[in-house]
């Protein structure tokens, strides 16, 4: 395994943990403690808050900003210009406008958390405390108000559940279904899946 590349104007706070194989392009922000697994991707520009997890094998890319609170798994792909939150209650100030509110983040904030294979499109916005479920797909453009499930393709401000998608990212069936509960194949890799009240699950050969 290669050692880690890191853009030589690019950002790497103290105390910031990269696994091997890691590559982090130009103009890239890492803050302090945030840990990112192997084989990972930064792309330029891309910002990456205090604290945060991302696992193996995941590709962030340019733009993309990722703040405090916020927890990939291994295998997600976060595409351009995607921006998460983490304040539910924003304000610049205190009341009176006399002071900064501290950036500071309550001990009780709420977690965002991708888990894995999922992928976020371009331009996405992402609310606080969601979780996006495993190998699900947000379209770009999407701006994600609630939890998403996992295998489900959604899109739209807000977004909506619109199909189910497999694995390999193709499309199986447009919502809503035809039958509440179907069998679900890939035309395009031959997985199969059982789609029951509401929750996708691949079937083992």
């Amino acid at each position: 395994m290669s050692e880690v590349r890191i853009h030589p104007t690019a950002i790497i706070e103290p105390g910031v943990q990269l696994g091997r194989g890691t590559s982090v392009w130009d103009n890239v922000h890492i803050r302090s403690d945030a840990i990112l697994g192997d084989e990972c991707i930064v792309g330029e520009k891309a910002y990456i808050a205090y604290g945060v997890k991302i696992g193996h094998r995941c590709k962030i890319n340019a733009f993309v900003y990722i703040c405090a609170a916020v927890t990939l798994e291994d295998g997600v792909m976060i595409a351009a210009h995607t921006v998460f939150t983490n304040d539910r209650f924003p304000r610049a100030t205190t009341p009176d406008l006399k002071h900064l509110q501290s950036s500071d983040l309550a001990a009780d904030n709420p977690q965002t958390l991708v888990r894995e294979g999922a992928t976020i499109g371009a331009n996405c916005t992402i609310g606080t405390g969601i979780t996006i479920g495993r190998w699900a797909m947000v379209g770009m453009g999407s701006v994600v108000t609630k939890n998403v499930p996992d295998h489900m393709l959604v899109l739209g401000n807000p977004a909506k559940a619109v199909g189910i998608v497999c694995k390999c990212g193709q499309l199986m069936a447009r919502l809503p279904l035809d039958d509440p509960d179907p069998s679900l194949d890939c035309a395009a890799c031959s997985r199969f899946y059982a789609h029951v009240e509401g929750v996708t699950v691949e079937v083992p050969e």
